[in-house]
């Protein structure tokens, strides 16, 4: 599989470089993200590490022109803890975060796992079928989804807590149950991810996200896909 390493720090892309391929991946290198969305079309990765502070095009922009047409993995990389820089780079479409200096291995570790995500979503093995809440389907056969018969784009990470929800209409789902059911791992300080995903797919599904239809906050519990 081809990943795409985007940072200004040539270093840090060489490094990032030869973890890639000491575990069997293809590396396309850019340093801006300018540069970023050329490759996405000249390329075409299955992955991207894209790094958040850059000159001529910063990663937030670049995410959200790659995000205007293309639904692939995006782990963000950048240099600030902070939450709300997190919750910036979730609500552009990133679906990882890893904050500078960082782990080699544990960036390979999410690497190798949000491509497991992306692959099984193109596959029509799993969990075959359409699911369905009034105008809102998802149909899993597919990986597509609808409103009143338009179509929807969803990361995958959107999609995935789209479809535990749907499949389980009316079941109200803890902050904690639907980061382990989706993420495949420990919730930690959850909460702030999954709000921003949650709102990021109400905009996307709803009409008027402010009061939505379909996908349902129950304070103090969680949430839950209405049953219509």
């Amino acid at each position: 599989m081809k990943i795409l390493i985007c940072d200004d720090d040539r270093e840090i892309v060489d490094a990032i470089e030869i973890y890639l391929k000491s575990s069997g991946y293809e590396a396309v290198k850019a340093y801006n993200g300018i540069e970023a969305v050329e490759a996405i079309e000249n390329e075409e990765p299955h992955l991207i590490i894209m790094d958040i502070m850059m000159p001529k095009m910063d990663g937030i922009a670049a995410t959200l022109t790659i995000r205007e047409k293309q639904n692939i993995p995006i782990i963000m990389l950048s240099a600030k803890s902070e939450d709300t820089d997190k919750i910036l780079g979730l609500q552009t479409g990133a679906d990882d975060y890893v904050t500078k200096p960082f782990n080699p291995l544990e960036l390979l570790a999410r690497v190798k796992a949000q491509l497991r995500r992306y692959t099984e979503l193109g596959s029509a093995e799993i969990n075959p079928g359409a699911y369905q809440s009034g105008g809102l389907v998802v149909d899993d056969t597919c990986k597509t989804v609808t409103v009143d018969g338009n179509d929807v784009k969803l990361t995958p990470m959107q999609y995935k807590i789209l479809l535990l929800l749907i499949k389980n209409k009316g079941k109200v789902f803890s902050i904690n149950e639907i980061y382990e059911s989706v993420w495949n791992e420990d919730s930690y300080n959850a909460e702030n991810i999954i709000a921003v995903h949650i709102r990021n797919i109400r905009e996307k599904i709803e009409i008027n996200p402010k009061e939505p239809k379909y996908l349902k906050v129950v304070w103090g519990i969680g949430y839950k896909i209405e049953n219509i």
